[in-house]
């Protein structure tokens, strides 16, 4: 796979705020472990590998474990997730799967619970920045820097 377009390139005056935004959501005061997850989860959804391997490997290095890195695909089934990480991961499959149906009530009323309603807004616009990300890295075939120096290869 070849990369298509440039975007930073293409569109500087758009992609500044953009990037302008994403640093906003990034010193929302949440919690940055917490933002790492989300990232990851809604990459993984929308099959990203840039941004999986760029969001993995920041989680790990901010002190992440493997085994949750690993382990985010398969948040319901392991233990290794708090409730309030739950409730968030839930959050961001629905709001990242809106064409799959409505946000409903119980996501809703549990990521709710767990958080303020600064830190919902906060942390819905993190799972719309992410999105854009994988928007734009994966229909411009984005790659990632291990894969791109094999490319080069």
């Amino acid at each position: 796979m070849q990369p298509r377009l440039d975007y930073w390139k293409a569109a500087p005056t758009l992609m500044k705020a953009v990037r302008a935004l994403n640093a906003a959501v990034d010193e929302s005061g949440l919690d940055k472990g917490l933002m790492h997850l989300v990232k990851l989860r809604a990459s993984q959804i929308n099959g990203c590998s840039y941004c999986v391997y760029m969001h993995s490997r920041e989680a790990r290095a901010d002190g992440e474990s493997e085994e949750r890195v690993y382990l985010v695909s398969a948040w319901r089934e392991s233990p290794l997730f708090s409730d309030a990480e739950r409730a968030a991961l839930a959050w961001t499959e629905k709001v990242t799967r809106l064409s799959e149906g409505p946000v409903d009530d119980a996501a809703y009323a549990e990521v709710m619970r767990h958080f303020s309603e600064q830190d919902v807004v906060n942390l819905t616009v993190l799972i719309g920045m992410i999105n854009v990300w994988n928007r734009l890295c994966v229909p411009f075939h984005a790659i990632h820097p291990v894969a791109a120096a094999s490319v080069a290869a």
